[in-house]
């Protein structure tokens, strides 16, 4: 399946979403579909069809399959990956881009880190939000769900460029809703603590006890 320009933007659009959830699991899919010829990538990317790439995606989509799944820890393993997600994705758009104009090849890459950053920053708030439950089902599920969503997205994508950008568009929309609720949520949880703080701090005033009136 050879790709237009338009595809290829859509492409980019897609991926890049699908990246933000799992870097990985992009990678390894985008792989997997070049290397059996279900998609043409662009000249630039026939390195991630190479086995060994395909290889070294699968073990970090594994390692990220169960620590992704640990409460508390997913957060940092999350905080890091902000330098690692973004990045590549805005790599991948780079040399997906490649035969574009210059203009075109970095508006197009600005664009991929943008989108990747949005989807990454949700999956942190939601990660956040679930952490503190006592029981760990909650991560599991979240985080199982994000692995299908990157594998899918990617493999639609391939399929139907345009569609799966529909797509990303929309759940970029959906994830900045997300962002500002949770921004909002923990900016008057953190109000509620100053106001309860500065009430415990404030000194309780005694007033003197009414004598009994002299006989």
């Amino acid at each position: 399946m050879l790709l237009n320009q338009a595809q290829i933007i859509s492409l980019v659009v897609a991926s890049s979403f699908a990246a933000g959830l799992n870097v990985y699991a992009m990678l390894a899919t985008l792989g997997f579909l070049g290397h059996f010829h279900a998609i043409a990538l662009p000249p630039a990317l026939h390195m991630v069809e190479n086995p060994a790439i395909i290889a070294v995606s699968l073990a970090m989509f594994v390692l990220h399959f169960f620590a992704d799944k640990i409460p508390a820890f997913d957060l940092i393993w999350n905080g890091l990956h902000t330098f690692i997600r973004i990045p590549l994705a805005a790599l991948v758009a780079y040399g997906a881009t490649s035969q574009l104009s210059p203009e075109a090849q970095i508006a197009s890459t600005a664009l991929a880190g943008t989108i990747a950053a949005i989807a990454h920053t949700g999956k942190f708030a939601a990660r956040a939000a679930v952490t503190p439950s006592p029981e760990p089902f909650s991560n599991i599920a979240l985080s199982t769900g994000e692995d299908a969503a990157a594998v899918g997205l990617t493999w639609f994508a391939a399929r139907h460029p345009y569609w799966s950008a529909v797509v990303a568009i929309a759940l970029v929309i959906a994830t900045v809703v997300l962002i500002r609720l949770f921004a909002r949520a923990v900016k008057a949880l953190f109000q509620r603590g100053f106001s309860f703080r500065r009430r415990s701090e404030k000194p309780e005033i005694i007033l003197p006890r009414e004598l009994p009136p002299a006989v």
